[in-house]
């Protein structure tokens, strides 16, 4: 079992050593997803948008940078674009 781990725990500690501050910031963004999700299960029907929006929106533009930073395109459109969905919609909820 340590033969199949060893691989990908090198691999985040890689990670880690080369760029400490990207990966802080995917792990905390990673942890908002997740608690987001977690929050969005447990309360529908009537979830608490107005606390969980502006947090996804700052988890998805953390990853947004973190995805520049890899120089990762495809995920710097996703999380955009997702940035820029999440925030009219919030704007909409609000007025």
């Amino acid at each position: 079992m340590n033969e199949l781990l060893t691989p990908t725990f090198n691999w985040i500690r890689d990670d880690f050593k080369s760029h400490r501050v990207r990966f802080v910031i995917e792990l905390l963004a990673w942890a908002i997803s997740i608690g987001c999700s977690i929050t969005m299960a447990l309360t529908v029907p009537t979830p608490p948008l107005l606390a969980l929006y502006p947090v996804w929106i700052l988890g998805c533009a953390l990853y947004a940078w973190a995805s520049w930073t890899r120089k990762s395109f495809g995920m710097l459109a996703n999380y955009i674009l997702l940035v820029s969905i999440d925030s009219v919609g919030l704007a909409r909820m609000l007025t």
